[in-house]
């Protein structure tokens, strides 16, 4: 109840302020299952991607939504909770696990379930590499698999801004659902599994115009964030280094105007001897 509310607000505003574009809606099934394979750009994909459909989506959330502290946790978990989205553990092993049991269970519902092969929004705009977790939700449910490639979302809330900026018209492209029938029951193959995913993300890749790049984006992220971090260092380093010159400067220019000093004093003495 509380996504179609949230939905009859914030539409109209969106459509207002950012006059949002969406091309082959009618590819998403009227009604049954299906898995929304999205490319992930910024958090407003949470908003502009299920904007056009008359059907909910359910997406699998990262469970730090869920679990903030604060009036600002307080908010996210009210909102993401309020929804319908559901948290996740990303931590792997067991809680990938569970995760896929969680999308399955939505699915089995008869309901569209939205996921993010990448992971986590990409850090610069490029496609990443899909985790197989997908695919084995679509082999396991047979549900049909429905691209859908997001445009420009970036540029609306780049990495680090919390404000929406205006003046970008975003743009949702839902392709056709894509075949996997040839591979049913061919779940527990890993080269299946990547197979079905780097298909996904070919067709994204295609959707949605982005550049590729055959690595996690989670670990880009993490070198990204370490170089950051050793930039600020080293600026912290050389700020360091540059008062420890100033005051090395300062204390040179002491050192010499005492020296004028005494040797004034010095040269007033020798010409009252005279």
């Amino acid at each position: 109840m509380f996504y179609w509310v949230v939905k009859a607000i914030l539409g109209p505003v969106l459509a207002v302020l950012w006059q949002p574009r969406a091309e082959g809606v009618e590819n998403v099934p009227r009604r049954g299952p299906a898995i929304m394979v999205s490319n992930h750009l910024s958090f407003s994909d949470h908003f502009f991607g299920p904007l056009p459909l008359p059907r909910k989506i359910t997406f699998l959330a990262k469970a730090e939504y869920f679990t903030g502290t604060g009036v600002k946790g307080l908010v996210s978990r009210a909102f993401f909770t309020g929804v319908g989205q559901i948290p996740i553990d990303r931590s792997g092993g067991k809680a990938s696990e569970a995760a896929l049991r969680t999308g399955l269970r939505v699915l089995k519902r008869g309901d569209l379930l939205g996921i993010y092969p990448e992971g986590t929004r990409s850090p610069d705009g490029k496609l990443y590499r899909g985790r197989t977790g997908v695919a084995r939700l679509a082999l396991e449910s047979r549900a049909p698999v429905v691209p859908m490639a997001m445009i420009n979302l970036e540029k609306i809330m780049p990495p680090g801004r919390t404000v929406p900026k205006l003046g970008v018209r975003p743009k949702v492209r839902f392709g056709k659902p894509l075949d996997f029938s040839r591979y049913y029951g061919m779940e527990k193959d890993p080269r299946v599994l990547r197979a079905v995913t780097d298909e996904i993300m070919y067709a994204l890749m295609e959707m949605s115009g982005q550049e590729y790049v055959d690595r996690y984006a989670q670990s880009v992220k993490a070198e990204l964030e370490a170089e950051a971090k050793e930039a600020r260092r080293e600026q912290h380093a050389s700020g360091k280094d540059r008062k420890r010159a100033e005051r090395a400067r300062r204390k040179e220019e002491r050192r010499a105007r005492r020296e004028e000093k005494r040797a004034a004093r010095k040269g007033g003495g020798e010409g009252s001897e005279g």
